[in-house]
């Protein structure tokens, strides 16, 4: 099953002017948010190309990027 496209600025567009300013100026949200989209394309890779794989490995990449996704939203609403 092939999933919606997950893209950062499209899930927070709100925050997306507080996302341009961490990015050019904290390494720590720099490396989580590339983290976080270097995932999104294995897993997309992985559900477009190769379903087999799809089972439990795939679930732990997912429930990673959730994890990812939320510690970067933290980083985006906390002052």
């Amino acid at each position: 099953m092939i999933t919606e496209h997950q893209d950062l600025k499209a899930e927070f567009p709100e925050l997306a002017g507080r996302m341009d300013q961490l990015l050019a100026e904290q390494g720590h949200f720099t490396r989580r948010y590339e983290e976080f989209n270097d995932l999104t394309a294995q897993i997309e890779h992985i559900e477009r190309n190769d379903a087999a794989t799809g089972s439990q490995s795939l679930e732990e990449m997912k429930k990673k990027r959730l994890l990812l996704k939320d510690e970067i939203y933290r980083m985006l609403t906390s002052d």
